[in-house]
This record gives C-alpha cells, structure tokens and sequence, in this order.
C-alpha cells in the first residue's frame, strides 16, 4: 500500500509541475522566442565578451548590457532558431545604467517594451536564452515570479526588483509581464540578494544624435553608430565624425540610403575617395552633388576646393583630369552664380599655386576688405608678395596685420604668424630682430616647444653673435633629444667657436661615442684638437671624416698639414 502512495504523490508532483509550465501565457512563450546570445570580439578576432539581450523590433532592433561592447570591434548574436546574425549599428547606449540598443543584420521576432510600468506584485517571467532546435537539453523554461519592487529614475522610468531564484549564465535576458512585454533587462546586484531591472523602455527612448556619436562611450566601442534619425542631425553627424574614419565612412554610407536625393552623403563619400585615391569615384559622386544641389555654387565650389586640395596634399598621385584649371573653372562657376568671398578666395588660392602671384596678392588684398578679413588672408597675401620680390622685405609689413589681426575674442593664436616673421626676418639677414620673434614665439607655444625649435634658433642666434644664448638653447635642445648626434656636433661647433676647446673635445667626444659612422662629430673633433695643439690627433681625425664621406674635410686637411 505504501508503494503506490509514493507513486500516486510523485505522479500529483509531475502533474503540478507540467501544468505549471503550461500555465505561462502564450504571450510570453512567444516573448521566449525573441531573447539571443550576445558575443563580442576584440579586433585580433578573440572572444572579449558574451552575454544576452532581446530583440524589440523586427528589423534586427535589440537591447542587452552596455558591457560586452566596451572595446569591441565586432559582435554577434545567435537567436532561439540559431541564427547568427552581425552586429550592425549601435542605436544608443547608456553607462550608467550598462544598457545598450543596437541592430543586427536581418529580420528579428521580437517582444516589445511594457509601455507602462508594472506594479510591485504583479507576475512576471524571466526568459533564459531557449534553443532547442537540435538539442532538447539546451531549451530552459521561463521562470516564474513576482515583482519585488518598483523605484523610478529619470522622473518616469520604473526600476525593478526581483528577488527570485535564478540559474547560471541569464546575464541580461529579460523579464517579461503577462502580455509578453519586456520590462527590463536582469542585473545582479554587488550583494548578489536582489536582482535589478532598468524599464527596457528607457534604452529604447534613447537615440543617436551628432553630439554622442563623439562621446567617451562610443569612442570606446569599434561598432558603427547608427545615422541620427533627424535630417539636421544626421547632418551634423557627417561632420563631427571624421575623426574615425571607420565609423564615418559607415555614417555617410547610411546618408546615402537613407538620403539618396541629398548631396551631403555623396560630398562625404567623395571626400573618402580622394583620401583612398579612388579619384575616378570622387568625380562621379561629385558630378552628383552638383546634380541633386539646390545650391549650384555651393557645389561647384565644393568641387574646386575638392580638386585643389587633391593638388596641394596629394601631388603625386596623378590624376590628369584634375588640373588647377578644372579646379579654377569649378571656383569660376561658383562666383558667376553668387560672387562670396570665400569663393573668390579660393580664386586667389589657385592662382597662387599657378604662379600668378601679383594676381593672387591683388585678390588676397581685396580680401582684406571683405567680411573674409583675417590674420591667414593677410598672411597669404605677404606670401605673395614675397614670392614676387623675395629680396624685398615691405611683405613684412602684410605680416605684421596679419598678427595685429589675431585676436584673444576669437581666440586666434598669433604664433604661427609670429614664427614666420621670424624666419623672414633671419632670410634677410636681420638676426636680431629674428632671434626676438623667436623668442615671443617660445612663450607662447613653450608647453608644445620641440627640440628643433630650440635648435633652429640657436642656429639665429649664432647668426646673431648671441654665443650665450645659442649655448643654452643647444643644451635645452639636447635635454629634450638625447641621442640627436647633430645636436652634439653644433654644441661642440659653439664651443670651438668661442674657444673652450676643452669642452669642445669632450662634447664631439660624446658625440662619436652616440655614432661612431657620423663625420662631423670627427671633423669638430679634430678641428678642436688642432686648435687646442693636439695636432697630430687632430689630423688623424679630420681623415676619419674624410672617409666617412665629409666634404670639408680634405680642404681642412690641406690647410692645416
């Protein structure tokens, strides 16, 4: 008798348990059929991450952890058919509460976001990752429980909490109510007692736009962002995101589609083309941009300005369609269409690069006169007018405006300028007054400063018969390079120069001592050995630069034997 009561209670005990499994609304079995397994990869091709998440749309839309995609480069996810399907775009993210909304590549079954939040008490059903297409072992039934607690953030978001028991590896698999709708993605608490949930709503409120595209977070994630869903954002996106070029090729591919009568996309497609030298496709994206532009003469103007910079940043690619002509002829359409300065800047630039410079001074000196005044039109105009009389220092003076043109308003930094004054200056032999400018130069620029700096004005300053100075700037450029040999062989040129022929040995010395194949560092070597009356040493060692190859060497020897 005691054995078939045992049967009759385990028999009650597997019908409890299989009508409990049958009790899940469809709704929810059907919400099963949405959760996937998240992988991502680091960009050598190894597993960084792995998680899950759930679909919310039916074109690839879905949400998970924010973690797994910090400095991933790729990612996939494998839904409840198996499928695996690309990471595509990131859609939005958020790192405070490690959510992230992203598309992958095909069709999705999805289960939508709660619209409202769910009262604390109310059922609910975590969906553990389901696959059982070949395998009956790998499906996991949805879990049963009740909603624990219910906070708000960002004044109308719900934030539960759940204190049911879970099984391993559920990371971010979602928890559904009785209609199928997702409430929130599960997170562990540090304690590990409660289990979280932020409204899967709030991740799918959250949007792309041209200003997080640039953000510390996507910064860190290799994955595209999605284009901006607004026109003027997805605009602005185009322009704020060449700094990775990956991710802004990726964007204006998405412009294209998306924006197939706009010009922007083809404009920033054929900007990528010219940087790749595809100059064949640059022209015809272009060709388009004048087509689909309202603004002819902007378009024309963009594609001069296109041609010109191929020319001036990439001259030996040749391209023979692309000439300073053409790109003259696009500016030349520009201004017959609407005469802007900036158009006719362009004129004077191409004209320059013609060897036309008094046309291009005149132009640049109308500029002057034209909302376009500013310290660069005035430097370009000194350029031009150096360039006609290269002996003649009035173009100083074009210099000088172009300094007094920088302001503290429009935080324009007058250094540039500053340091081409002073290499004028020390072209036409006024070393002082070059030595000077270098000097207004350094205190601006000093946190930035290199060694060359401080080496090309000790080079002036010698010029300058500054000896002192030229001596303190050659030692800062040799703090700051250590294994410059040139450095050391200027230094102990100085000091033979004035004389501390001690010093002078010591310092070529060292110098030979960084290479020992270098023939000036044997030339001043010997030079200061000679002087210093270690003739015979000195000799040896003007011969040693002699056959490293120097070509002062041998008439030092001459004078000196």
């Amino acid at each position: 008798m005691k054995k078939y009561y045992w049967v009759i209670i385990l028999l009650a005990f597997i019908g409890s348990r299989h009508t409990q499994l049958n009790a899940q609304p469809a709704p929810v079995k059907a919400a099963a059929k949405a959760v996937f397994t998240l992988t991502t990869f680091n960009a050598d091709g190894t597993i960084l991450a792995s998680s899950h998440g759930v679909f919310i749309g039916s074109n690839g839309e879905a949400i998970s952890d924010l973690t797994p995609f910090l400095g991933a480069a790729k990612a996939v996810v494998v839904d409840a058919n198996g499928k695996k399907m690309d990471v595509e775009r990131m859609m939005g993210v958020n790192s405070m509460y490690d959510l992230a909304k992203f598309r992958v590549s095909g069709k999705t079954t999805a289960a939508q976001p709660a619209p409202s939040a769910a009262a604390a008490g109310s059922q609910a059903w975590l969906l553990p990752y389901a696959y059982s297409k070949n395998d009956s072992k790998a499906s996991t039934a949805p879990i049963e429980t009740r909603v624990k607690g219910v906070e708000t953030f960002m004044e109308k978001y719900p934030f539960y909490i759940f204190d049911t028991q879970i099984p391993e590896n559920v990371s971010a698999c979602p928890f559904v109510n009785a209609q199928g709708q997702v409430l929130g993605l599960l997170q562990l608490t540090q304690s590990g007692d409660n289990l979280h949930a932020p409204s899967a709503k709030f991740i799918d409120d959250q949007q792309v736009n041209a200003i997080s595209i640039n953000d510390a977070t996507f910064s860190r994630i290799g994955i595209p962002p999605a284009l901006p869903t607004k026109l003027e954002d997805a605009q602005l996106a185009l322009m704020v995101s060449g700094n990775d070029a990956a991710k802004h090729a990726a964007l204006t591919e998405d412009f294209i589609r998306q924006y197939p009568n706009l010009p922007d996309g083809y404009q920033a497609r054929a900007q990528i083309e010219m940087a790749a030298n595809k100059f064949d496709d640059a022209a015809r994206d272009m060709s388009v941009v004048i087509k689909n532009s309202e603004k002819k003469d902007e378009a024309y103007f963009n594609y001069g300005q296109l041609i010109y910079n191929k020319l001036i940043y990439n001259p030996q690619q040749p391209y023979a369609a692309w000439t300073y002509d053409t790109a003259m002829e696009q500016a030349d359409k520009a201004y017959s269409i609407n005469p802007l300065p900036v158009y006719k800047h362009l004129q004077a630039q191409i004209n320059f690069s013609k060897g036309n410079y008094q046309k291009a001074h005149d132009m640049f000196i109308e500029l002057t006169n034209s909302n376009l005044r500013s310290p660069e039109v005035f430097y370009e105009a000194a350029h031009a007018q150096q360039m006609l009389n290269p002996k003649d220092t009035a173009f100083i003076a074009l210099i000088d405006s172009a300094i007094v043109n920088c302001d503290s308003i429009n935080h324009t930094n007058p250094a540039p300028y500053i340091l081409a004054r002073a290499q004028a200056w020390e072209t036409a032999g006024y070393y002082r007054k070059a030595v000077n400018d270098y000097g207004i130069y350094g205190l601006i620029m000093r946190p930035q400063l290199t060694s060359n700096f401080y080496y090309v004005r000790e080079q002036c300053e010698v010029k300058a018969k500054l000896f002192q100075q030229a001596l303190i700037d050659i030692n800062t450029a040799i703090a700051l390079d250590q294994q410059n040999v040139l450095y050391y062989a200027e230094k102990a040129n100085l000091l033979l120069r004035v004389n501390q022929l001690d010093a002078a040995i010591t310092v070529a010395e060292q110098c030979i001592g960084l290479e020992p194949e270098y023939s000036d560092g044997y030339l001043v070597l010997g030079l200061a050995q000679i002087q210093n009356k270690r003739k015979p040493e000195g000799l040896r060692n003007l011969e040693r630069a002699r056959d490293l190859g120097n070509p002062q060497a041998q008439p030092l020897i001459d004078k000196y034997k």
